[in-house]
């Protein structure tokens, strides 16, 4: 059996740099997938962890964070982050056992096929995630 081609789609969307325009990342991935029939998966948790790292590493008062999700014909999924900290590159850290923050990496690591970290205009950083086909699926 083989699987229909899905036709390539884009999406891009600033939201302010607050916990509330993450959630609104998260939420709207749910809702743009859907709108394109495409299963969530663990899509909007990579959201949520690169849009609360843009938040809470890469914030510049005044200035938003992009939210970008690529669909491609053959069914990956990209999403990107862009936020206004370029200074600021993210790694992937060993916190602690006890430590309550540091582990949002791994997440988007272990979710994605593959993710990394790119220049962007203005001193900006974009940190992205590509999610295969079968990733999508919940």
């Amino acid at each position: 059996m083989t699987q229909a081609a899905v036709e390539a789609r884009h999406f891009t969307l600033l939201l302010t740099a607050s916990r509330r325009g993450a959630r609104l990342a998260r939420l709207l991935t749910e809702r743009q997938l859907n709108a394109w029939g495409c299963p969530s998966g663990d899509a909007p948790h990579v959201v949520a962890e690169l849009a609360a790292n843009a938040v809470a590493h890469g914030r510049v008062p005044g200035r938003d964070f992009r939210l970008t999700l690529r669909l491609d014909a053959a069914g990956t999924l990209r999403i990107e982050v862009t936020d206004a900290r370029g200074d600021r590159i993210p790694r992937i850290q060993d916190p602690g056992e006890h430590e309550e923050s540091g582990r949002g990496l791994r997440i988007v690591a272990g979710c994605a096929e593959r993710w990394g970290v790119a220049g962007a205009p203005s001193g900006c950083k974009t940190v992205w995630a590509e999610l295969a086909p079968g990733r999508a699926e919940p």
